[in-house]
């Protein structure tokens, strides 16, 4: 029952892990990616598509990105979803292909950033506690449980356990914290 309650919470972390990893990569850091498009939604023949549906995506150098539609009717929408996109880069189409070229970011707009991406480390760090405090809710009501056979000892393991996983899971997402901020402040 410990086991299987650690399970959940471990899982419940790692897709706190990989929502701050979706985030992170959505926050430009002067280089093109496709990464930054990620959350783009295009209406596509009335209904929400994500972007990388839709389009190839190619960076012939570090500030351009090519994003070629697969169905060229889907420009004007693409170009349209792109514009409407807090990435901040205006794109242009030849017909066949849509632009986008960075603008440099200026000191002021990558302390911006960091801000931002602090606060989605935040977020991260909240849902994995979140997750902690409901597996160590479950775990004490395991023990305190005359029915089942959990002891005491069980679930002091256990929280030991929980504890060490949460530890785990905060330095992850610290690390991927200061690789982004020393991605967003490089020149």
């Amino acid at each position: 029952m410990i086991d299987e309650t650690l399970k959940q919470a471990n899982e419940m972390m790692d897709k706190s892990i990989t929502a701050a990893q979706e985030d992170f990569a959505g926050i430009r850091t002067g280089r093109a990616t496709p990464g930054l498009y990620n959350k783009v939604m295009v209406m596509y023949y009335g209904s929400p598509t994500p972007l990388q549906q839709l389009a190839q995506f190619a960076t012939p150098d570090a500030r351009t990105l090519l994003i070629t539609p697969f169905d060229t009717s889907a420009l004007r929408d693409i170009e349209k979803a792109l514009s409407d996109s807090e990435v901040g880069a205006n794109p242009s189409n030849d017909g066949k292909v849509i632009r986008v070229v960075m603008p440099e970011l200026t000191e002021e707009r990558r302390k911006e950033y960091v801000k931002i991406v602090r606060g989605k480390a935040e977020d991260a760090r909240i849902s994995v506690r979140n997750a902690r405090r409901k597996a160590k809710e479950a775990m004490d009501k395991l023990v305190k449980d005359k029915n089942s056979e959990v002891s005491e000892d069980d679930g002091a393991r256990g929280e030991k356990e929980l504890d060490a996983l949460t530890k785990k899971h905060i330095e992850t997402i610290d690390d991927m914290l200061k690789r982004k901020e020393a991605e967003l402040l490089a020149v």
